[in-house]
C-alpha cells in the first residue's frame, strides 16, 4: 500500500512539474503570466526617434555590460526567459542572424523572470546564443523602458538601437533571421 501511495504522489509530481513556460511563469509568487506580441515590425522614421534609456548590468556570466559601450553600433536587444515558448521559437534566428552580422552590430539579450541563471544558462547553450545576455529575473531594467517604445509586459520584445542610441524599430513577439537582418540594415 504504501508503495502504490508514494507511487501515486510522484507521478502528480512529476505531472505538475512538466506543466508548461507560461504556467510555471503564471504560478510564481508576484509574477503574472506573459503576453506575447503578434511579431509585426514598427519602424520610426530618424527624425522621430526617441533616445533608448540608459541600461546595463550584469550578464549571465558575471560580466558587466553597459548600453553606453556600443555607442557608435547598432545594437539589438532582445528581451526573452527561458520559460517562454515563443522564446525558444526565435532563439535559432538570432544566433543566426548575430553571426552573419558579426562586428556590425552588438547584439544584447535581457533574460528576465527567470528565478536563477542555471535555465537561461542552459537555454543560451541549447541555441548557441552567440552573445550576451543581461541577467534582469526582477524585472528592474524592463521598467527603464516604461513610456518608451517597448512594453514591459509581452515577451519576448525585439529593440533595434541605431548608432545614435535612438530607437529605430520594435517588435513585440518572436522574429525571423530576415526580419532581424531588415531591421539592423534600415537602423543602419
Amino acid at each position: 500500500m504504501f508503495l502504490r501511495t508514494s507511487v501515486a504522489v510522484a507521478a502528480v509530481l512529476l505531472v505538475a512539474g512538466c506543466s508548461s513556460g507560461q504556467q510555471a511563469a503564471e504560478s510564481r509568487e508576484g509574477q503574472t503570466g506573459f503576453v506575447s506580441g503578434n511579431g509585426r515590425v514598427a519602424s520610426f522614421p530618424a527624425g522621430e526617434r526617441a533616445a533608448a534609456p540608459d541600461f546595463g548590468g550584469t550578464t549571465l556570466d558575471g560580466k558587466p555590460w553597459q548600453l553606453a559601450d556600443a555607442k557608435g553600433k547598432v545594437v539589438v536587444l532582445n528581451v526573452w526567459g527561458s520559460w517562454c515558448g515563443p522564446c525558444r521559437e526565435e532563439a535559432p534566428a538570432f544566433a543566426e542572424a548575430a553571426t552573419e552580422l558579426g562586428e556590425s552590430a552588438q547584439f544584447i539579450g535581457l533574460n528576465t523572470r527567470d528565478l536563477d541563471t542555471a535555465a537561461p544558462r542552459k537555454f543560451v547553450e541549447v541555441f548557441k546564443v552567440p552573445y550576451p545576455s543581461l541577467y534582469d529575473p526582477q524585472g528592474r531594467l524592463l521598467l527603464k523602458f516604461r513610456g518608451q517604445k517597448i512594453s514591459a509586459s509581452s515577451i519576448p520584445s525585439t529593440l533595434v538601437i541605431d548608432k545614435d542610441g535612438k530607437v529605430a524599430s520594435r517588435v513585440l513577439g518572436p522574429v525571423t533571421k530576415q526580419t532581424l537582418l531588415g531591421m539592423v540594415k534600415d537602423a543602419g
